[in-house]
């Protein structure tokens, strides 16, 4: 895939996105190959048996081998001699910040269901536009602020559902995996606002190198203050972080990135929903999980989704 202009980056919740006239045809496999792809990842991180943030090195590690070698091969590393000793702060500001994300979701997916963890971490859209509100001083539109609200609403009915969830394998446990999934919502909106004017300069490959770069050393840093383990316990678990590094990280979020060259932002942020559909029923299929969400899961799952497609389909106005 090739690198687009900087500008087709701008996540903005109202950023203009340079588009092509002539979409290619292979755009809609593309797109689907990308909500498999990210629908992978907790199912995924729920068949290893790798501490969280061992699990997230890996994946960083194995995603900027291949980042790496597009880097060399475009030439884009280039665009770093243009950066401002600010832009490498804000970069390092949003690899740390997506550095907690993987920590809390991963450790979450122990917790909770996959389909609970995987619809409450959906929920950074709440952070990018309350965010953008007071850090960027752009205001929301009242459909917005309607759909996060409903999300939000929806959150609260999966909280509710796992208050009361009786299983042995979850328990009372399962609400903090409901919080640390909030929290890596969270952490992952602030991660998409702080590279927000970094992403208008560097074009895709600089930009995620320099990025996943930040955060693979702060998962390092983390790792070395908690004592976590660097090496799964299993080699194994190997083959699963090469998957999380080619589904989620490399087919899903750059595929979603080379969309955006084509299709309207909010045209990929709906797809995107589709990965909390995509990981439940692979959470249900996959032996080794064999997880069916519970009637509060699906409820609030769908008060979630359909709030978030409210405050996304505002985008068009």
């Amino acid at each position: 895939m090739r690198n687009l202009p900087p500008r087709a980056y701008h996540p903005g919740p109202r950023s203009p996105v340079s588009q092509s006239p002539h979409p290619p045809r292979i755009l809609p496999a593309v797109l689907l190959a990308g909500v498999v792809g990210i629908s992978t990842s907790g199912p995924l991180a729920t068949l290893s048996s790798a501490a969280p943030l061992t699990i997230a090195l890996w994946r960083l590690v194995l995603s900027l081998a291949a980042i790496g070698v597009a880097l060399v091969v475009t030439g884009s590393w280039r665009e770093w001699r243009t950066l401002r000793r600010r832009d490498v702060a804000v970069a390092c500001g949003a690899g740390a910040m997506l550095a907690l994300h993987f920590w809390s979701w991963i450790a979450s997916l122990s917790l909770t269901s996959v389909a609970a963890s995987v619809i409450l971490v959906n929920l950074h859209p709440v952070v990018i536009v309350a965010g953008s509100a007071l850090v960027l001083h752009e205001r929301a539109s009242r459909p917005q602020v309607v759909g996060l609200a409903v999300a939000m609403l929806g959150a609260a009915v999966v909280a509710f559902g796992d208050a009361g969830r009786g299983e042995a394998h979850l328990g009372a446990s399962a609400l903090l995996g409901d919080a640390l999934a909030v929290l890596g919502a969270a952490t992952v909106g602030l991660y998409y606002l702080a590279g927000r004017s970094l992403r208008q300069r560097l074009s895709l490959w600089p930009y995620v190198g320099l990025v996943y770069g930040a955060c693979l050393l702060t998962v390092l840093l983390l790792a070395v203050v908690t004592g976590a383990p660097l090496l799964p316990p299993d080699r194994g678990d190997l083959w699963i972080f090469a998957g999380i590094a080619l589904g989620p990280m490399l087919l899903g979020h750059t595929g979603f990135n080379w969309s955006l060259r084509y299709v309207p932002a909010y045209v990929v942020s709906l797809v995107i929903l589709g990965e909390p559909v995509g990981a439940t029923i692979l959470a249900a299929l996959l032996p080794g999980i064999a997880q069916q969400p519970g009637g509060w899961t699906l409820l609030g799952g769908g008060i979630v989704l359909g709030g978030l497609a409210v405050g996304t389909l505002a985008e068009r106005r």
